[in-house]
């Protein structure tokens, strides 16, 4: 179970390997969660309002987000803050 975000999630995606997951939500962030433990490894604030787009890249290092506030975003996984 996922357990974090308190509002509507409106897309969900897994990387290639199924160990990952990213979602977007109602709550104007993305997550990222480890599948098998379902710890949610980062959240990823900047939209200013609701997230309905997520994919990973290829490489599974970057993430990308679309919002209803007309953005896209491209989050690097690999860094330790945002």
């Amino acid at each position: 179970m996922l357990n974090g975000h308190v509002r509507t999630v409106f897309d969900a995606v897994f990387t290639p390997d199924g160990r990952r997951a990213l979602t977007g939500s109602r709550d104007r962030t993305v997550r990222l969660w480890d599948v098998k433990t379902g710890e949610c490894l980062r959240v990823l604030e900047g939209h200013t309002d609701d997230v309905y787009g997520v994919s990973f890249s290829p490489d599974g290092r970057r993430a990308f987000s679309g919002s209803v506030d007309n953005t896209a975003r491209i989050w690097d996984l690999r860094a330790s803050a945002y």
